[in-house]
Parts: C-alpha cells; structure tokens; sequence
C-alpha cells in the first residue's frame, strides 16, 4: 500500500539497503550487481552513467523491464487459456517514452493512455491504435478526435456527460466509438486515500449503487455512434490482497449479468484495471507474483460464469507500476551532509542533486524508500541517515531513515531503487529545477530516451525572457 509514515520500532539496521542478488523478492532490477564496489545496471557502471549523462538520473534496466512485461503477459495468458483469453495494457501513466511504448509493444502488451500527451507517444512510437486505449475523467474534445480518427480499441468513459460528448464526437467524426463503461464497484482498497478509487465520493467512475452505471449502458446500446465493448474497474493502487480484486471483478460481473438480462446485451470485454503492489523496503511484504494474481481473477470470473451461465468474457488488466517501478533506480550525487542532533542521538542530513522535484511520492503520500551507496563499496560501519533534496521545503524528503556509509562524502553517488513508476512521469520544475534525463542500459550499453532539461528550456516557455543568454 502506499504507506502513510509512523516511527519505525525496528533497528536502524533493518532500513539499510540490500544488497542486489537478482532475485523478484529483492529490491534491484534483476541486473543490478556489484563489481569493484561500483554498482553495475545492465553491465553500465554508475559512475560512468552519472558521468555521461549527469545527475539526478533515472536508469531503467531495459532486460528487466521487458521481463516484467513478459512475466504479466505469460500469467494472463496461461490463467485465461481456458476461458475467452486475456489483454495485457501496459499503464503509460506510470512511465512513458516513445522507446518504453516500444518496448511494451514487442513484448505483446497494449498500452493504456489516459492524456493527450500519452496517447501521441503511443502513436509516434508506432503502436497501432487498435492496441492503445484512452482512459480519463475529463477528456478534451482533441484527445477524443484522436482516438477516433486512429481506431483506438477503446475510450474508457468516466461519466454520463462525457458519454454525451463522445458520442457528438463520433457522429460529427462518422465513426463509431468503442466504449468501455468505467464503473465504481463500491471495493475499498490502496493504502492512500489519493489512491483508493472505488469509493462513492471520489471523481472517477459511474455508480453502481445509484444505477448511473446501468443507465449509461442504456445510453450506448441506444446509440448508433457508440459500441458497448467493455466495463471497467479500478480499486486503488499498491494492493498487495488478492480478494479486493477478485472481490471487485465479482462486482463487475454482476453487472454484466444484470446488463445481459435487462437489455438483453453480453458485454464482450470486462477490464479489472491495475494496482498491483510491488515492494519498496525490506519492511514491505513481498508482492503476489503476476501468475498469482492472474489465477485469482480467473478463479473469480470462472466462478461467476457457473452461476450466470454467460460465456466468459475477454478480460483485461491495466500493470504499470509492477512494471516500471522495479525496474529502475535513480543516481543522485551527494552535496551538503550535516549532522543534527535529537534527544536520542543525533541524524545525519545527507542532501542531494535532486528531491521532491524527481520524486514527489515522499512528500505526497509519505512512501519510504530506501539507498545505498553506488559508486564504491560502503562501508560495515553506519550512521542515522536521512536522504533530503535540495528544494525549499522542510517535506523535501527522498528517504526519510536509512543506516548510511559513516565515510560518506561529497561527490559520492547514491541509488535509490523502485523509482521506475511515478518519479519522471510526476516530476515537476518546482523551483526552476531542471527534469531529469532517462537512460536505458541493456548488455553493456545506455542509451538515452529522455534528454535532460536545461535551464534554457525553462527559459524558453518565458515570453518576458525571450533573448537571454544564459553565460555558463
């Protein structure tokens, strides 16, 4: 669950990093290892990362990712063989680039986009539009156009009065729209209030209970511009119980019975969304594997089936953060270190070249991470530690308490895993900080798939500062 923070009761030395072993339950992309003392990804050390590319630095381990995609895929495929089969939509949300929209295509996924932006890297990275689908409560009219004019496989509709619009869209457009109705099933579940989704009184969705979900199917059934081809649901984020989920599939299943009998329509597709947890510390318990998942939702539909006597459905899910956040760490070098003393000791401050403007996780919903020391061996003997970043907020936290290197010291480099999901795609400018570069690093090689921002492109957007030369 994403973690709201309490005093940690353990010893400081249950807050040190792993080491990297390669292993699902371990905290390190599956290349990660140590060579010299140096940190290694992809067979790239860091120092010659952090060299080339500069630092903060996002570094997804390219093998790694390709494999969690692989392992998503497998699981739902095998679970699903037996009944109508299974789709697997990479969740662009979580990290996109047009080389990770790539990526997840060869590897046999879909991707899910829920903005403009994300919907043109999918396309410019040439995944076809029946293999992209555009999620989001408050769709642009352009955003729609798009999907239209590209034959997305679907438009996950959040609301009534977007219905509306989407189908003024489709008729002006002479197209017809492939709807996926988005319904809250009422299944509490993510350990943040900001990530639990299937709640009455949050914005996304049509209600179950109040029958808005029943009455927008009506709506596209009616429709000669709209095909019902889907209900979709999603619970929350960072869900580690595998009964919300099948709770929930449960639910939607239930309304494609009650479509079937009122409206005498089988819903051909249904989407159980994503969420699916993956481990930040070695406090966090280790995550369902995606087979383990995946035959828990195939248990529930089959179950269902026997009672309703429809033919299963297709389904699909939405992984992102399962995918992308363990398969990338992020490089930050060391600046400022103070120590600050406390009534039961003291702490040591260690600030980097980063912080809540790469990672804002911390800050917004209190998750803990953890760091090592990545460009030569740290040492048996720690201190206290506290990872901060360089903005101007007293929350600008990377990693709230960790047992450091006592030799740390300026210059060194640290890495911070599991950063792969919600870091770049939520980082901001906050204080005119430049965004980070990402890298993909793969059988000895990196190679760059975002380039970093400069303070002349920040510039660039400021109509006041229109032909200043920064001199460096």
């Amino acid at each position: 669950m994403e973690n709201s923070h309490a005093p940690h009761p353990t010893p400081l030395e249950n807050f040190a990093a792993p080491e990297p072993d390669g292993s699902r339950g371990g905290l390190w992309s599956t290349t990660t290892a140590r060579h010299g003392g140096e940190l290694t990804v992809g067979g790239v050390g860091v120092r010659t990362l952090a060299s080339t590319y500069g630092t903060p630095l996002f570094v997804i381990d390219e093998e790694d990712m390709r494999r969690r995609a692989q392992a998503w895929k497998q699981a739902m495929e095998e679970a699903f063989a037996p009944l109508s089969g299974a789709q697997v939509y990479y969740a662009g949300k979580a990290f996109l680039s047009a080389g990770v929209a790539t990526w997840m295509s060869e590897e046999g996924l879909c991707l899910d986009t829920c903005s403009l932006g994300e919907l043109v890297t999918a396309l410019a990275a040439g995944v076809e539009g029946n293999k992209i689908g555009l999620h989001g409560n408050n769709k642009s009219c352009e955003e729609i156009r798009l999907a239209l004019r590209n034959d997305l496989a679907h438009i996950v509709v959040d609301s009534l009065a977007e219905l509306a619009l989407v189908e003024t869209l489709a008729k002006e457009e002479q197209r017809q729209a492939n709807i996926v109705l988005r319904v809250t099933t009422g299944v509490h579940a993510g350990g943040h209030e900001y990530i639990s989704t299937a709640h009455e009184d949050q914005k996304f969705g049509l209600s179950l209970a109040s029958g808005m979900a029943m009455r927008a199917a009506e709506e596209v059934l009616a429709s000669p511009h709209l095909h019902l081809v889907g209900l979709h649901s999603h619970i929350g984020s960072q869900i580690l119980n595998l009964d919300a989920f099948t709770q929930a599939a449960g639910v939607v299943m239930d309304l494609r019975a009650q479509i079937a009998t009122h409206l005498g329509y089988v819903v051909e597709e249904v989407d159980l969304g994503g969420g699916y947890a993956v481990r930040y510390t070695v406090l966090d318990d280790i995550p369902p594997a995606p087979i383990e998942y995946a035959r828990a939702l195939a248990s529930a539909v089959q179950s269902h089936g026997k009672v309703s006597g429809l033919p299963a459905p297709r389904i699909s899910i939405e992984p992102g953060r399962s995918i992308a956040a363990p398969s990338t760490l992020t490089l930050y070098t060391v600046g400022t270190i103070k120590a600050v003393p406390l009534e039961e000791g003291s702490r040591r401050y260690v600030a980097v070249d980063g912080g809540m403007s790469d990672n804002i996780r911390p800050a917004l919903y209190q998750a803990d991470y953890t760091v090592t020391l990545a460009n030569r061996e740290p040492s048996h003997d720690v201190v206290r530690s506290r990872i901060v970043g360089k903005h101007c907020e007293s929350g600008d936290i990377v990693v709230r308490d960790v047992a450091l290197s006592a030799n740390l010291g300026p210059g060194d480099l640290l890495a911070v895993p599991v950063t792969g999901a919600y870091g770049a795609s939520m980082a901001s400018n906050y204080n005119m900080a430049a965004r980070p570069a990402v890298v993909a690093v793969n059988g000895g090689k990196s190679r760059l798939l975002i380039r970093r921002e400069s303070v002349e492109d920040l510039l660039s957007r400021d109509v006041d500062a229109e032909g200043y030369e920064l001199n460096s």
